[in-house]
């Protein structure tokens, strides 16, 4: 089983460990390069910048996605490690050598991690004797070989030491982690946000707009009441259009075709631009058919909160 050791500064580290988060942003300055080094729910390791080198804590991957700071700030918030987006990005401009006029809202790649842990201090764990002081950014390592399966079992006894959550269970007849045995992570609001961002390709499902700042992630059956925060119980639609799907004056049908409420323009006497949306199909779709919207949800939004 293969995990990654990644390395991150003190200062984001201590600011996700005075704060309760189930996930968190592992975000990288440069917003160009894409991270393949690990699959959904494999683990991913914090280690601080040199001369502390010294693995503090992890979490399991769920994904990496290429966002704005200012997005990243409003799916996750203090969960990228700052407490302000004043302050991520004065982190990134000092990392890329930009500033506010030339980069108003600089792309980072962000790592989102779930179920994240931290250790404290006195379980901090050495790196591992191989680890270069040229590695700029992580190191992949594998329980099949002997330094990644004593890092592993060390990182094992930390975390049950703590009591914190076990991320494998090691199979005691072979003595060896199976990679079968890495768990799913559980999906955040903050996840769910990028993750129905970026299956709708980044435009509204209903009107195709791709301004990424006026476009949000709605549930179909609201989280508040039970809705899953999974990509088949969600819509990426225009800000006004996610205002009047929340309210119940549109809604989405099984056969994913819009409909509009004859309450806007009783409510509110107009709503033209909206009626002209009225019976036609969604025009922008995630491409894996279990990404689709889910009938059950749908069928749950036009009965309980659509105004027909």
């Amino acid at each position: 089983m293969k995990f990654y050791v990644g390395i991150t500064d003190y200062d984001w580290f201590k600011t996700l460990t005075q704060v309760n988060c189930d996930e968190v942003n592992f975000w990288k300055p440069g917003g160009r390069t894409n991270f393949k080094a690990l699959d959904e729910g494999e683990l991913f390791l914090f280690k601080l910048h040199s001369p502390n080198d010294y693995v503090v804590g992890g979490g399991f991957f769920l994904k990496f996605s290429i966002l704005p700071s200012s997005l990243a700030w409003e799916a996750f918030g203090v969960a990228n490690g700052a407490k302000s987006l004043l302050e991520l990005n004065n982190r990134v401009y000092k990392y890329r050598k930009t500033n506010r006029i030339s980069d108003p809202d600089p792309y980072i790649g962000c790592i989102i991690l779930s179920m994240p842990f931290y250790f404290d201090e006195q379980n901090w764990i050495r790196v591992p004797q191989n680890w270069s002081r040229n590695i700029v950014q992580g190191k992949t390592y594998d329980t099949e070989e002997l330094t990644g399966l004593a890092l592993y079992k060390q990182v094992q006894e930390k975390i049950q030491y703590q009591n914190m959550i076990q991320p494998v269970v090691m199979d005691s007849s072979e003595n060896r982690y199976e990679k079968e045995q890495t768990i799913k992570p559980r999906i955040g609001q903050g996840a769910f946000k990028v993750l129905i961002t970026d299956a709708y390709h980044r435009r509204c499902a209903i009107t195709g707009e791709k301004t990424l700042p006026v476009l949000e992630a709605a549930h179909i059956k609201p989280y508040s009441l039970e809705g899953p925060n999974e990509i088949n119980n969600g819509l990426l639609l225009r800000r006004d259009f996610h205002t009047l799907f929340d309210r119940g004056y549109i809604t989405i049908d099984k056969d994913l075709t819009v409909e509009v409420s004859h309450r806007i323009k009783e409510d509110f006497g107009n709503g033209k631009v909206y009626y002209a949306h009225h019976g036609s199909k969604l025009i922008i779709l995630p491409d894996r058919k279990d990404q689709l919207p889910e009938p059950f949800y749908l069928e749950w939004h036009n009965e309980n909160v659509y105004l027909g």
